[in-house]
């Protein structure tokens, strides 16, 4: 059947298509006592670094991964950007599709012809035993940076991409945790009430007993995102990620 796709960009535009994607579009299919079921994707590209005015640059993602019904997933990559969108399109759930605008730039060669992964599962793209590094979208890439930053000072960081960002995989970052017994969660959004409280509070519960540290978080502010010639003084960077790195194993 038809499986419809929208793209919004964050301007005058979203008020009211954010009030008819949660209120009706989450809704549907429960009100429907599941009769009806809603095969939409809807495409937000998001994030900053890459000089755009404010109002574009924004991580917006916490709003609907707070919403039940909603469907939340962020590619890192040219291989997740195409099979995640081919997945997207072909389940039955809405699927908000946040597509990271620095990445758009980065090019890789895809296997159309692979089985890909659950659209939800998390990935291991880097393995490592001393800290877990846990990103989703345009941070991905800074991550296995401050790897390769740490592997010179004989550090072993391990990177997960979490893809999904509702629902979460916590059975492979807790696997991950329990080998390193550090995390650090790291994304655009601010910190305050980010996707990244909830990993931290789930991973805390689960893995109380491993942990050797608390788990750390790190991300924009709370505050309005800057103008763009601000923004790198707002996002995530490698020096601040290292910071966290260093807090953790001084535990």
């Amino acid at each position: 059947g038809y499986r419809p796709v929208v793209e919004i960009q964050f301007d005058g535009f979203v008020f009211p298509a954010y009030d008819q994607i949660v209120t009706q579009l989450a809704k549907m299919h429960a009100r429907s006592l599941g009769k009806v079921k809603m095969p939409v994707v809807v495409r937000i590209p998001y994030g900053g670094g890459i000089g755009a005015v404010e109002h574009h640059s924004e991580s917006p993602e916490a709003l609907f991964a707070h919403v039940a019904g909603l469907k939340v997933v962020s590619p890192s990559n040219a291989a997740d950007a195409y099979w995640m969108m081919q997945q997207a399109i072909q389940s039955d759930d809405p699927v908000i599709y946040f597509e990271p605008k620095r990445r758009y730039w980065d090019k890789a060669e895809v296997d159309t012809g692979a089985i890909p992964g659950p659209l939800h599962g998390a990935r291991v793209v880097r393995e490592g035993t001393d800290v877990t590094l846990v990103a989703y979208g345009p941070m991905v890439k800074l991550c296995q940076e401050v790897a390769d930053a740490a592997a010179e000072e004989g550090r072993a960081l391990e990177v997960v991409d979490l893809r999904s960002i509702s629902p979460v995989d916590f059975d492979t970052v807790q696997a991950s945790v329990e080998k390193t017994r550090r995390l650090v969660v790291v994304h655009e959004a601010p910190v305050f009430l980010g996707s990244g409280a909830e990993i931290a509070a789930r991973i805390t519960e689960r893995c109380f007993y491993h942990l050797e540290a608390p788990v750390l978080r790190v991300g924009g502010y709370h505050a309005p995102y800057p103008p763009a010639r601000l923004e790198e003084e707002y996002l995530p960077d490698l020096d601040r990620v290292l910071d966290a790195v260093d807090r953790s194993l001084a535990y």
